[in-house]
């Protein structure tokens, strides 16, 4: 009698783990339902490819956080009280509370492009009521309650038919090839850069798919793609929010040559008169932004903000793959001849930021700093067979990997004013050849410019001295993102420093109003303002869209994608213990927004 007792409360507890993992099973798919709306941000695929892979990874996402849920919530439970009405209920409760958190995390992720987590849930309540609209937050859990005890009572009365069609085992061993399938497609992906893959990666919630492309860097592999086809598709940006009206007539400096000298890794606090005396004598004679920050730490953001003046969530935005710059499309449509000159692979993000330009490659065989030289050479031949106004981009290399072209001289070694790691002193005075070498080099390349070109000088990003990429990557510390910002502007010799904060944002609304005779304002096509003026934002977004940093007047807020974060004081030497005013991270993440089609 008491065998058979106990062979019963197995058997109960045996049909209740069978029944939950059914009900478990449905309720994946009602979150694979509502994780279409997180479809909506960023854009369906395009192509076969696209699709099978948003289908495995789809199926294998939801179902394995509906399973986990269950094991970690429902499971344990089981064990303790077996009993089917109470449990039905208890399931149906914490499936209709897991379903409100997606359906949150969906609104959050409309609104901000972060997935909840306690930092976004803070920003989030502060501003609830913005996010919260009509009545459907309080209609909604209740019809989700009702389907779920529905469900449940459904599902638990017909467990003995479902048990005896032997379905179980191939649901999951279905749901458990679309995971694993879809982990090993996003390894091929990430390595061949196929943006109709890794463009989903941020798109659910606790994703987390498997890479390649650090381990192929390590091993010097270049991991993107070189024959990525650019396809036209539906567009998910509104870029820019109204029509352009640009007249030159209507510029201060219309027709004027644009030569824009962006030099990889220019440290600001390094660039001084001992290191580099002809530029500094240039920037004293020029206008000189003082206190100036890339939109980045790494070539790829800091271009981007450059030339798009776009925040760097929007780096891989569908769109910019195949669309280049407003600015420098207008300037393309206003007769401008525009020429690239670089001595670096240029294969970055986003894949169309480069395309109104004509590549002229220089061979980095050699090292950077003999590149370098050849892409003065080639600068300096095109700049004297041109018959029209024309904008050059210059990228110069060499103080990226400290180089030096064989026989150089330099400079005398010196202490640093700051305390440096052994390994750091020999970095620092290195990179200080390297900045002395590009002095140089900036002599030649400004010797006989047109008397009506406008002239910038800056950096790409800033340097940290490190010979770990990984490192430099993550690290948004002010050295990595302060670099030097230097106007020529033609035909005006009067000197002036510029104190106040301004950001590579600014550059496309400067060259677009003053050059291209733009009257639109610049909230139309860019995240900057003018740089005759001082922003109003009293904030600087540093980054791209995996990890960035808030600039603010007394502290560095740096969040990475999962919506972590850690608050630093405006050095970067010590950690706040601290919240973010939430006020103006809701302006940040309005701006990472505003030029979403919604």
């Amino acid at each position: 009698m008491v065998e058979r007792e106990k062979q019963m409360g197995r058997d109960r507890v045996s049909h209740l783990v069978n029944w939950g993992h059914w009900f478990a099973f449905f309720n994946g798919f009602l979150a694979m339902i509502v994780g279409l709306r997180y479809l909506e941000n960023i854009g369906y695929p395009d192509s076969m490819i696209g699709w099978g892979y948003l289908f495995l990874l789809t199926v294998g996402q939801f179902s394995f956080l509906a399973f986990i849920v269950y094991l970690v919530c429902l499971f344990p439970i089981t064990l303790l009280l077996p009993y089917s009405k109470i449990l039905r209920g208890l399931a149906a409760v914490l499936a209709t509370v897991g379903l409100c958190i997606l359906l949150y995390d969906t609104i959050i992720y409309d609104d901000y492009g972060l997935h909840l987590s306690p930092f976004v849930f803070d920003l989030a309540w502060a501003n609830l009521h913005a996010l919260l609209r009509g009545t459907s937050y309080i209609v909604t859990p209740i019809g989700i309650l009702i389907l779920e005890l529905v469900a449940a009572n459904f599902i638990w009365k017909r467990i003995n038919k479902i048990s005896k069609k032997n379905l179980g085992n191939k649901v999951v061993a279905f749901i458990g090839v679309c995971f694993v399938s879809s982990h090993l497609i996003h390894i091929w992906g990430d390595a061949a850069d196929i943006t109709e893959i890794t463009r989903f990666d941020d798109a659910y919630p606790l994703s987390y798919p498997a890479t390649a492309r650090s381990l192929m860097e390590s091993y010097g592999i270049d991991s993107r793609s070189k024959n990525d086809p650019k396809t036209p598709r539906k567009n998910s940006l509104n870029y820019p929010i109204n029509p352009l009206q640009c007249h030159t007539e209507n510029a201060s400096y219309g027709k004027a040559n644009v030569l824009l000298i962006a030099i990889d890794s220019f440290r600001a606090d390094i660039a001084d008169e001992y290191s580099m005396p002809f530029f500094s004598q240039y920037r004293n004679q020029n206008q000189n932004y003082s206190n100036h920050l890339s939109g980045g730490n790494q070539f790829d953001s800091g271009m981007f903000s450059l030339l798009y003046g776009l925040q760097g969530n929007y780096i891989s935005a569908n769109d910019l793959h195949y669309q280049s710059p407003l600015m420098t499309q207008t300037f393309k449509q206003q007769g401008y001849h525009l020429n690239l000159f670089s001595g670096r692979s240029l294969n970055i993000q986003p894949q169309a930021i480069f395309d109104d330009f004509t590549l002229v490659p220089s061979s980095n065989m050699n090292g950077a700093a003999e590149a370098d030289l050849n892409t003065i050479k080639h600068f300096k031949q095109w700049q004297n067979a041109q018959t029209a106004p024309w904008f050059a981009l210059v990228n110069l290399t060499a103080p990226d990997s400290y180089d030096t072209p064989v026989g150089f001289l330099g400079i005398k070694t010196v202490k640093s004013d700051v305390a440096l790691k052994p390994a750091q002193k020999v970095l620092f005075n290195q990179y200080r050849q390297s900045l002395n070498f590009i002095d140089d080099q900036l002599k030649v390349l400004l010797k006989k410019v047109p008397s009506n070109t406008l002239v910038i000088i800056t950096g790409a990003t800033g340097k940290m001295l490190t010979s770990n990429s990984n490192e430099a990557r993550v690290n948004l510390m002010p050295q990595s993102v302060e670099v030097p910002f230097v106007i020529h502007w033609p035909d005006q010799k009067i000197p002036s420093t510029v104190p106040y904060r301004t950001s590579h944002y600014g550059l496309a609304p400067t060259l677009m109003s003053q050059v291209l005779g733009c009257s639109n304002p610049a909230s139309d096509y860019s995240a900057g303002r003018t740089l005759t003026q001082p922003s109003k934002e009293p904030w600087v977004y540093v980054g791209d869209n995996r990890i960035f940093a808030i600039y603010q007047k007394d502290e560095i807020t740096v969040i990475n994608r999962h919506g972590k974060y850690r608050i630093f004081d405006k050095n970067y030497q010590s950690r706040l213990n601290k919240k973010m005013q939430a006020q103006d991270l809701i302006q940040v993440m309005n701006e990472s927004q505003r030029f979403h089609s919604h």
